[in-house]
């Protein structure tokens, strides 16, 4: 027997988060076969993706970058007062200047693309799976040959085209014996060739190299601008140093052939080495053409100097120099030594550093410092005689211009040396390599990954809003809230729809689908239901309140269609007749009543006949299945339902039947789509509507009962209908003291 108490306090809970979290535990519980179904499918996206997707390779080379030598002998003692710092900063920007990366571009043609085209979606994965010798080609699927499936190339190495085709497509189709066809954008026609040939026409130059293709096969040929080839590959292309300071300098390109990348890399550090050489030449070449410059300047002043010592000594005869004046000397030669080379670095300074620069200041109290060593020696040879002061001074220039143009003389040699046996301050420690075994894209594991989070978070996203937006009552307290007594709560019969043969008639009563209808009677075909034992729960409870009405008429109505009041009127009717009373239901849905189907009969002979005085009141009654329960069925549709229920012969209807039977139900069409159950309701005792769990919003369940009572009906209450099972707490079996139990006797 199955029980169930009208009306229940609430469970309580220690707090109102409390709740909330298990309701939001119990929706997603409720829809775990949408979340599994959505994730499962991203799953299975993310796997078709990782197995799909072109692979990336990676190719790598090391470049080392070595400290970098002064141009001028000597310079490394000015630098080394500062310290020295990495390079490898400047070096990167070099190797991404468009002087290497537009060099690569050009040797290998890279503002070309020539692509093979492929079949859409899977085309591609099939042509990489192709393994044959260079040459031989994958046969077509399907005799698809405009298509590559594998094997297929095109090297083009010139292409000029007019400037509006710079980034369009072309397409170049084989032919027969390595002869072509390309056309423009939209299909037009430029030229045909052959390979090894070049084409020149209207405004087009082009030249293939190779061309390995079945005839028909489709080509992609786009030419881009050259710079924009050298950005993009700038771009592309990665560069970074590898711990601080280091000089060691990773290089890496991806691109989905192997080969390709190698290519790259191999040709970029090519450049970069040899531009590195060149320039380290052209400093040293710089170098050694000032200071040829100044050999004749110094060789001439040295000259001058030694014609005028020899000629004092003429003059002057044989004089000696004190010890005194011979140590000064050196120490003088010594320091006009150094000022005359410091001199001379003036100028490699200058071109390569500002004024401000640390190493020109070095340079500069370097010379500060042999000034003031020179003004204390020049006080010191004013203390000597006149003629040894005059001697000093001759010894002196004639020393420091021999010192001078020796020097100068070995630079010049070492200089020509450095330049002769350049081979500058970078080599290449690794050659570009790939690994083609593990491509670095895609990562399959972690797009598996992700797709089964995005899965799960937009299925989990998605019940959360579906739940936000479902405005249907599922709370009967909701209900009661308003001033409406719930009498029962109905559960979902499982069965119901097995004798509908409606697999997704849930589906459809949230979509408000039509001609959703039960065709067979719950109450007669499986008795022990646990929705009729709802009802019969139901029939307990109005037993009381029919005592209290006018008559015993009881009309049974709904806020809007497919809530179900047809089925409650129907077995409600049946599970009173089985416990002795005399029923008559009576289908006053005269445009869309379907109450025959439930009984088997037809809808002729009805009420609308009895209104319309087509024939008696008893002719219209007949009997069912169901001992004690008879039926009066709509009868024919009429054109004006509503002026046939406002007739004098709907009261006298009412009035004979009322006599006949124990009890009399109502079925009337719901109240928000036509004034039909208002105009009833008035002649009958008892007027009760159905809602359905999930479909009927709070305020809707409002507004029918205002319009009731405008109309001078008091509605007794609800009959919360289709009851789900729910693990967010307010469904049948859970929270809110609505419960349900089956007990069946053993058999």
């Amino acid at each position: 027997m199955s029980t169930q108490s009208p009306t229940a306090p609430p469970q309580s809970s220690s707090t109102d988060d409390e709740i909330d979290l298990l309701a939001l535990i119990g929706t997603l519980w409720d829809n775990k076969n949408l979340i599994i179904a959505i994730t499962s499918v991203f799953t299975i996206l993310g796997v078709a993706y990782a197995l799909l997707a072109t692979p990336i390779y990676q190719a790598t080379a090391i470049i080392q970058v070595e400290e970098k030598q002064p141009g001028l002998p000597g310079m490394s003692d000015i630098t080394e007062m500062l310290g020295s710092e990495s390079e490898a900063v400047t070096e990167i920007e070099l190797i991404k200047s468009r002087s290497v990366v537009g060099s690569t571009v050009d040797k290998l043609h890279l503002a070309i693309e020539a692509e093979p085209v492929y079949a859409p979606i899977l085309g591609s994965a099939i042509a990489r799976k192709f393994k044959g010798e260079d040459g031989e080609l994958a046969t077509p699927i399907l005799g698809l040959d405009q298509y590559a499936w594998g094997g297929e190339k095109l090297a083009i190495t010139e292409l000029d085209v007019p400037d509006a085709f710079y980034g369009e497509e072309l397409e170049l189709i084989a032919k027969e014996s390595g002869s072509y066809q390309l056309f423009g954008p939209k299909g037009t026609p430029i030229l045909e060739g052959r390979t090894g040939e070049k084409r020149v026409e209207s405004g087009f130059s082009i030249y293939v190299q190779s061309l390995n293709g079945r005839p028909g096969t489709r080509f992609s040929v786009i030419k881009h601008r050259r710079l924009s080839a050298i950005i993009e590959l700038q771009e592309e292309l990665g560069a970074s140093e590898r711990g601080k300071d280091s000089g060691i300098i990773a290089l890496a390109f991806e691109h989905k052939s192997p080969e390709f990348a190698e290519d790259i890399l191999n040709t970029i550090s090519q450049f970069y080495v040899r531009q590195n050489v060149e320039r380290q030449s052209a400093e040293a070449s710089k170098s050694l053409e000032f200071l040829r410059k100044q050999l004749p300047i110094i060789k001439k002043d040295l000259e001058k100097a030694e014609a005028e010592f020899n000629s004092y000594q003429v003059k002057a005869g044989s004089v000696n120099i004190s010890a005194e004046a011979e140590a000064l000397l050196e120490q003088v030669v010594e320091i006009e030594t150094s000022i005359s080379e410091l001199q001379l670095k003036q100028a490699e300074l200058d071109r390569l550093y500002t004024r401000d620069h640390p190493n020109y200041q070095a340079w500069r109290d370097q010379m500060a410092e042999l000034q003031s060593r020179k003004n204390q020696m020049d006080k010191r040879i004013k203390g000597l005689p006149g003629t040894q002061q005059e001697l000093l001074g001759l010894k002196r220039d004639l020393e420091v211009g021999t010192e001078i143009y020796t020097q100068l003389l070995n630079s010049i040699q070492e200089l020509d040396i450095i330049r002769a046996g350049t081979v500058g301050n970078v080599r290449v420690v690794d050659d570009a390599a790939v690994d083609v075994e593990e491509p670095v894209k895609p990562k399959k594991a972690l797009i598996v990954a992700i797709a089964t989070l995005l899965g799960g978070f937009l299925s989990v996203a998605l019940v959360l809003v579906r739940s936000a937006l479902n405005r249907g009552v599922e709370n009967p307290d909701d209900i009661e809230a308003i001033g409406l007594p719930v009498y029962t709560s109905i559960p979902l019969s499982d069965e119901q729809r097995k004798l509908d043969g409606a697999g997704k008639r849930r589906q459809a009563i949230r979509k408000k689908q039509k001609n959703q209808h039960p065709h067979d009677l719950l109450a007669h075909k499986n008795p022990t239901d646990i929705a009729v034992e709802s009802l019969r729960n139901l029939r307990t409870s109005l037993h009381f309140a029919m005592l209290e009405a006018e008559n015993n008429v009881m009309m049974i109505s709904g806020p809007s269609p497919n809530v179900g009041k047809s089925f409650v009127s129907g077995n409600l009717a049946a599970v009173v007749a089985q416990a002795g009373q005399r029923v008559l239901l009576i289908d006053m849905d005269l445009r869309k009543g379907y109450m025959h189907k439930m009984f088997g009969m037809q809808p002729d002979n009805g009420v609308s006949d009895v209104l319309g005085k087509r024939i008696s009141v008893q002719e219209a009654i007949k009997p069912t299945r169901v001992g004690e329960l008879f039926v009066m069925p709509r009868g024919v549709i009429p054109p004006n339902p509503s002026e046939l229920l406002m007739s004098q012969q709907l009261t006298d209807l009412l009035n004979e039947v009322k006599e006949q039977f124990d009890l009399v139900i109502v079925d009337t069409p719901p109240i928000m789509a036509v004034t039909d159950a208002a105009i009833v309701g008035r002649q009958c005792g008892v007027t009760m509507i159905v809602a359905r769990f999930g479909l009927n919003p709070i305020k809707e369940l409002e507004v029918t009962k205002q319009r009731f009572e405008q109309n001078g009906i008091t509605v007794k209450g609800v009959v919360l209908n289709a009851v789900e099972r729910r693990a967010s707490g307010y469904g049948y079996g859970y929270g809110y003291g609505y419960y349900h139990y089956e007990y069946k006797s053993d058999k």
